[in-house]
């Protein structure tokens, strides 16, 4: 199992891809994902369960989900995006996931999703996702993550989500899950493929980027609200990760 980093850290980040014949390793990533089987059979398997996805049907994957795809005579749409894209269906089911994550979209939503290119606006991008998240929602439950083996990693993202904004430390992780610090800097570095520092820096660079662009507060308060205690700190770290500065990101949205 690894965690795909590729997606990590764009606020706005959004893939489509058609493809056959589709096999991939479990693996997880901080982005919701939908596959949708256009013609054929897909075998998913979603944290442990196996799931045979036919024709016009579709799986609704939750960020940190762990999952894997195989076939050998199919064809399909994926669509792997942001939370932040869906913010409030995201905040709504933070720490929560399906029961059961399979659902039958509209051919409308489907026609509508594989006609998503570049040149679409972020509205209907938007729009579109929510549609999907609500159609998903009528028919589905939900259930606390406690998955046996990844539930520490589980445990670690929900308190990153929780408390990236304030002492999101290695040391405040520690007591409130109480695993040696030692050993969680080993665990999460093995698992997601980088520090753990790095992973909380990822996501206050997203949430900041989010504010930036969905709020009018300045880029001080976006990167207080964020989690970062000085302008200097999160211009430098912006930049580094982005290539330009906070100014430039929000002048170019």
């Amino acid at each position: 199992m690894f965690y795909e980093l590729s997606h990590l850290g764009s606020p706005d980040y959004i893939k489509i891809e058609k493809g056959e014949n589709f096999n991939f390793p479990p693996h997880l990533h901080s982005c919701f994902e939908i596959i949708i089987v256009l013609s054929g059979q897909m075998t998913i398997n979603v944290d442990n369960q196996d799931y045979i996805v036919n024709q016009d049907e579709a799986l609704m994957i939750f960020p940190n989900q762990i999952h894997s795809l195989t076939s050998f005579c199919s064809e399909h749409v994926l669509c792997i995006f942001s939370p932040n894209l869906v913010k409030t269906y995201a905040t709504k089911t933070i720490g929560r996931i399906p029961q059961f994550n399979k659902f039958r979209p509209d051919q409308y939503l489907i026609n509508s999703l594989k006609s998503l290119d570049e040149s679409s606006t972020s509205i209907e991008k938007k729009g579109l996702l929510y549609s999907f998240c609500a159609q998903f929602e009528k028919n589905t439950t939900y259930h606390e993550k406690t998955a046996d083996h990844e539930k520490l990693l589980y445990q670690i993202f929900a308190f990153v989500e929780d408390e990236f904004s304030d002492d999101c430390s290695l040391k405040k992780l520690s007591e409130k899950v109480g695993y040696n610090y030692a050993y969680l800097s080993r665990f999460f570095k093995k698992i997601v493929g980088i520090s753990f520092n790095s992973y909380v820096n990822h996501y206050r660079l997203s949430n900041a980027c989010y504010l930036m662009n969905n709020s009018d507060a300045s880029i001080l308060q976006c990167a207080l609200d964020s989690g970062y205690n000085s302008i200097r700190s999160f211009n430098r770290n912006f930049k580094e990760h982005f290539g330009i500065t906070p100014a430039q990101y929000r002048a170019a949205n």
